[in-house]
């Protein structure tokens, strides 16, 4: 029996939920890592990986390197924000005693902060006022997905800091890449932007006391990041932004906790109640009024 193809449309329309369901999966990571690595360390070690396995496939299929010295330096501004920044700020606050349910939600306010610059600076791709209800809908699922997770003394002042430079750096480099980076094949560029990344985690690593304990789950959690994570995951995001408008693409953020929240069901037995069903159904309506095409 012949299968018929599946037509490239579809393909392009799953991709941001195949993202979405990849990139959830970082909080789980971080859960499996953290108790048994430095946050720096097992990050050099991860974009290491990374970039050596992007090389080889670079190597492999010819991929054509970005053009002029100016795309070099903007993608490694993007790697500075969305990798060494971002990874950087949620893994140090997971390991300082933040909850990986808090960091999401924190970093789930990007799609809201992003849609807010662009409204403020007057870009052509302000978001419309039933953008606007979807996302304050999926800002509000985002917290009743969260809510149970959130208590007095889980979050400190620093570590509240490391996840809100988090947010910052993810969206500030989502609007960057938007802006100033030129389309190029996704694995060259993705392979500068980690270079970038190590570049910095590198020399803060070898600052760390605490060393890498290669159990099971270091393993596990350092094969997925670079696999799952940085190669499937990064690749896509990078795609997607590419191919799509910033509002809409961060608007995808918004599925990530609950998600998370899905997966740690499965994997931790944390209790999915009758208000995180609610939330995570208040924030798919919203994700759908915002990556809707407007007709």
């Amino acid at each position: 029996m012949n299968l018929a193809p599946v037509p490239a449309s579809a393909a392009l329309r799953a991709v941001p939920w195949v993202f979405v369901m990849i990139w959830s999966t970082g909080f789980v990571v971080a859960r499996l890592a953290m108790p048994h690595a430095p946050p720096m360390g097992f990050l050099a070690w991860r974009f290491s990986l990374s970039v050596l396995a992007f090389l080889a496939w670079i190597r492999w299929s010819g991929a054509a390197w970005p053009q002029g010295r100016s795309q070099w330096l903007h993608l490694g501004v993007v790697g500075l924000l969305m990798h060494a920044g971002y990874l950087g700020g949620v893994w140090v606050a997971v390991k300082a005693g933040m909850s990986a349910g808090t960091a999401a939600l924190i970093v789930g306010l990007q799609p809201l902060l992003t849609a807010l610059w662009l409204s403020s600076t007057g870009a052509s791709e302000r978001a419309s006022q039933r953008q606007w209800l979807g996302l304050a809908l999926g800002l509000a699922g985002l917290v009743l997905v969260v809510w149970r997770k959130l208590g007095l003394g889980e979050a400190s002042a620093p570590t509240l800091a490391l996840a809100i430079l988090a947010l910052l750096c993810i969206t500030v480099g989502t609007l960057w890449q938007k802006r100033w980076v030129r389309p190029v094949d996704v694995r060259t560029s993705s392979c500068v932007q980690l270079l970038a990344a190590l570049a910095v985690t590198l020399p803060l690593a070898l600052l760390e006391d605490e060393p890498v304990r290669w159990t099971a789950q270091t393993l596990f959690a350092l094969g997925w990041s670079v696999l799952g994570l940085t190669l499937a995951a990064g690749s896509l995001l990078v795609l997607l932004i590419q191919r799509g408008a910033a509002t809409r693409v961060t608007s995808l953020m918004y599925l990530v906790p609950p998600c998370a929240a899905v997966q740690a069901w499965l994997l931790f037995d944390e209790a999915l109640t009758p208000l995180v069903l609610a939330g995570m159904a208040l924030t798919a309506a919203g994700v759908a009024m915002v990556v809707r095409e407007r007709g």
